[in-house]
């Protein structure tokens, strides 16, 4: 795991990124306190499927699409 300053974090950022995208923990921290963390993104593990949620949205209000009160002057 690897802890550098936003100083150094500016100055080297392509390779701190490099080193998350092979699996490495990197922290940034500001006055020797960590306050970031640079993982990479995980990917979903297969493509999406579209319509994979059919069926699972069992009730919608009936004023699901009424405009909320105080906003009629915004249309």
């Amino acid at each position: 795991m690897a802890t550098v300053n936003i100083a150094q974090a500016k100055a080297h950022f392509s390779e701190l990124v490099a080193r998350a995208l092979l699996g490495e923990e990197v922290i940034i921290a500001r006055d020797n306190r960590p306050i970031l963390r640079l993982v990479p993104l995980e990917r979903p593990a297969g493509p999406r499927h579209p319509g994979s949620a059919r069926g699972q949205i069992l009730e919608i209000a009936q004023d699901f699409d009424a405009l909320p009160e105080g906003f009629e002057d915004l249309v």
